[in-house]
């Protein structure tokens, strides 16, 4: 309780009327990839603890429980509501504007919608705070800000399944006004693991490898609800009863909490039907705000499904402001991959392993939410502070930081080879393996720049596995989508760099390049992806963590003469096969290519860095490894000066670098010098004139972007000069990839065109968050206003435009 005013909500947060749909949102470009619809909120929950989100119109409806599975739908019986009563007249409203289709719940009374010309509140979300403002329904000014403790490197708090809910109530009358809110919540225990413990793997239409999952939503067999409490605070403890075996994926518990306080009267009910009338609950909330304490700890059995309800009522003075926090935290401690295959979750460091702490979490967060919302502001507030940084930038740099929570991401329990444990974000929920290297070359900067430990933790994994084979056959997806004959290839090549670090059918970290749609072995960019990543991480982690750079030290070396064994022609450049190898993977580059040429150059130079820097490390210790660095160096020097001028020679032409060297082409690749931008961002010299640069940069912003449909979408990635298409059906290259876009547009504000940055990044923020993409921002948009891909890695490279500005 408090006489504090309302949390003040930066004034940069994306907003949206509470129940305000869209007009014309974004649809989905192909059928077979996931379309949930707009109805996206900012996520609930810690890095790798599973995660929930909560929407505009106040269902939650996002269950990122199972480690790296997607369910998106609304349980009406997990959910909020409000009592009112002014003394002549009171009101209570679940607070969803959402009415449950099945028919459930009837008896409750649902929150009215906004509308065009009536706004009933505002969602606001700067992630990892978000806001509900409630308007012109209610007497009482009501506030609900929701959060979980994240914030830069924080290697602890940010693991933890809880969210926070802090409700300010004001009344603004003069006369006195009860207020009850009410927060139930549905025993859904052991619903969130695959019932198909082996599932088929199948080749969709789009060519990408899927499997069934399979969620046991309904099964509540054995859950109970009971009531728990200390000398503070008050919950219900939603659990399962043990079966006596070891815990296992979807064995845990959920707690609803909230703190005990003298002006405050908490009532509760443990065995409420959420798939009923609900009469049970809301013949007694609505009429006077209390429930009947009911107490009822028996088990379900098959057929019953269980909720749990808590109610705070107040009376709020004239003029007078109180706070009523609650706490929502979840406790399923295992992951499992493939089955058999199980991970502790990270948070586990710091609470036991049996599935039974979600009351001490929430506990933990009703001692803690003050210090952890403090610490948040604390993190943001400088960068909020700027006044060179636009309002819409500062939202979307933060609200893009929501895929670290919900794409599927992984973190697991420290272990003495993996001090804080083992990270891992999924490509998207479309393409559902792990941190793809292409696509984190851009989407890894926010990694980097907040929580550089476990940015590193990724890139050891894939030194590990870099010198690994699997020679197990698959079928190349991408030739089942253009009608070719069926192509196998074995999974992994020794000494290839791995596309991605698995799936989670199978065994992340360990069994990696999951995608089938390319045989990634081929591919000429992941190679030269890996070493640019392991020489940026070390640089932008202090210069002083030389015993990252011995551990990927190795991998660096075979994986650059794995790649260099693509040099057909002994010109030093490793050429495209004129097959679609390298991240724009529906893409045909044949010969020397900028962009896989640029990132080899980059890679060349990165890699001397290194081992000049390992060289004076370990001096003349020993002579032997001293001598091996020296000789490598001097092989990368050979390579680089013999690689350098071709690369000029074959692909400049005076206006801007052409595609690639033996298609004819054309065309204006709009990430054609992502090796330029990481070499001048790592200090290194440049790989190409700088006048070339500045010159081929203009020419991309004015073809792709200023001349691709007014600069409306964004920059497409590769028309002709006109901005016109060079192949009116093509698919990558006249779609708009946001996070391409967004490293074009660090490239431009390195190279001086701050202006023309801020107006590209603008066009795509705007895309998304005006069309019903947010927090559920695609890998491409089309000018149709259709998308492919949520929920996609590559938009965090947002961060690297900041990067420019630090």
């Amino acid at each position: 309780m408090t006489t504090s005013p309302f949390p003040e909500i930066p004034s940069c947060s994306w907003q949206r009327p509470i129940g305000l749909g869209w007009d014309k949102p974004y649809t989905v470009r192909y059928v077979s990839n996931i379309d949930d619809g707009p109805w996206h909120g900012m996520p609930l929950g810690g890095f790798g603890a599973g995660c929930i989100g909560r929407s505009s119109r106040g269902d939650f409806n996002l269950w990122h429980i199972d480690g790296g599975e997607h369910l998106f739908k609304s349980f009406p019986s997990c959910q909020f509501s409000v009592f009112e009563s002014t003394g002549s007249s009171s009101k209570a409203y679940a607070l969803s504007t959402e009415i449950p289709e099945d028919g459930t719940l009837q008896s409750w009374q649902w929150y009215p919608p906004s509308t065009t010309t009536q706004a009933t509140g505002t969602y606001h979300a700067l992630y990892p705070r978000s806001w509900f403002v409630y308007e012109n329904v209610l007497q009482t000014q009501l506030t609900c800000e929701q959060f979980s403790p994240i914030w830069a490197n924080n290697y602890q708090e940010t693991s933890y399944p809880v969210a926070v809910f802090v409700w300010k109530a004001h009344n603004p009358t003069n006369a006195p006004i009860t207020l009850s809110i009410m927060l139930t919540w549905e025993n859904i225990v052991g619903w969130f693991t695959n019932a198909l413990k082996s599932p088929d793997l199948q080749i969709r239409d789009d060519g990408s490898p899927v499997y069934e999952y399979q969620p046991r939503l309904g099964e509540s067999k054995g859950n109970y609800n009971h009531i728990v409490e200390n000398t503070e605070f008050f919950g219900c403890f939603l659990g399962r009863v043990p079966t006596g075996l070891p815990i296992q994926e979807g064995d845990g518990s959920w707690c609803i909490a909230t703190p005990k306080n003298p002006r405050m009267e908490v009532f509760y009910h443990t065995h409420f039907n959420p798939v009923g009338s609900g009469a049970d609950l809301w013949e007694s909330f609505s009429t006077d705000g209390y429930l009947p304490n009911y107490l009822n700890a028996t088990p379900a059995d098959a057929d019953t499904r269980l909720g749990a309800a808590l109610a705070v009522r107040c009376t709020l003075q004239p003029g007078e402001t109180l706070e009523i926090p609650f706490t929502l935290a979840w406790d399923f401690p295992v992951t499992e991959f493939a089955e058999g295959i199980n991970y502790y979750r990270r948070y586990t460091d710091f609470f036991s392993r049996y599935g039974d702490n979600a009351f001490a979490i929430t506990s933990r967060g009703l001692e803690q939410y003050q210090v952890w919302r403090a610490q948040i502001q604390n993190w943001q507030k400088p960068i909020l502070d700027r006044e060179d940084l636009p309002e819409w930038f500062k939202m979307a740099l933060f609200n893009e930081l929501y895929d670290l929570t919900s794409g599927g991401t992984l973190w697991s329990a420290a272990s003495e080879i993996d001090p804080i444990g083992q990270f891992a974000v999924l490509e998207c929920l479309d393409y559902r393996w792990y941190e793809s290297l292409d696509v984190r070359l851009y989407g890894s900067f926010a990694l980097l720049i907040l929580f550089p430990e476990l940015e590193k933790s990724v890139i050891r994994a894939f030194a590990r596995a870099i010198p690994h084979s699997d020679d197990h056959l698959r079928v190349i997806g991408y030739y089942y989508t253009i009608g070719a004959e069926t192509k196998k290839a074995i999974r992994k090549v020794a000494k290839a760099t791995p596309h991605d670090l698995g799936a989670p059918n199978e065994w992340v970290w360990e069994k990696t390049n999951y995608t089938c749609y390319q045989d990634c072995n081929l591919w000429k960019d992941l190679s030269s992806d890996f070493v640019l990543q392991v020489y940026r991480d070390f640089l932008f982690t202090g210069s002083h963590d030389v015993q990252f750079l011995v551990d990927c030290w190795d991998a660096i070396v075979q994986t650059l003469d794995y790649l260099k064994t693509f040099d057909l022609d002994g010109d030093g450049i490793p050429e495209n096969s004129g097959a679609p190898d390298q991240t724009f993977d529906d893409w045909l580059l044949n010969g020397v290519s900028a962009y896989c040429g640029g990132l080899w150059l980059a890679a060349l130079e990165s890699a001397i860095a290194i081992a000049d820097i390992l060289t004076n490390h370990r001096g003349t210790e020993n002579t032997e490894k001293t001598d091996k660095l020296r000789s490598q160096k001097s092989i990368y020097q050979s390579w680089l000066q013999q690689s350098r001028p071709i690369y000029e020679q074959k692909l400049w032409n005076g206006q801007y670098y052409r595609l690639d060297s033996e298609s004819g082409s054309d065309v204006v690749m709009a990430d054609q010098l992502c090796g330029q931008f990481y070499t001048r961002l790592l200090g290194l010299p440049d790989i190409v004139p700088s006048n070339h640069a500045h010159s081929a940069l203009q020419t991309v912003y004015e073809a792709c972007f200023v001349k691709f449909y007014d600069g409306k979408f964004g920059a497409a990635n590769g028309v002709l000069p006109d901005g016109s298409p060079e192949n009116p059906k093509a698919t990558h290259p006249l779609e708009v990839w946001t996070g391409i876009n967004f490293g074009l547009a660090a490239f431009l504000v390195q190279m001086g065109m701050k202006n023309e940055a801020m107006q590209l990044t603008q066009a795509v923020v705007e895309q998304i968050y005006d069309n019903g993409l947010q927090f559920r921002t695609p890998e491409a948009i089309t000018p149709v206003g259709t998308f492919r891909a949520s929920t996609y890695l590559r938009p965090m490279a947002i961060w690297a435009i900041y990067m420019m500005f630090i």
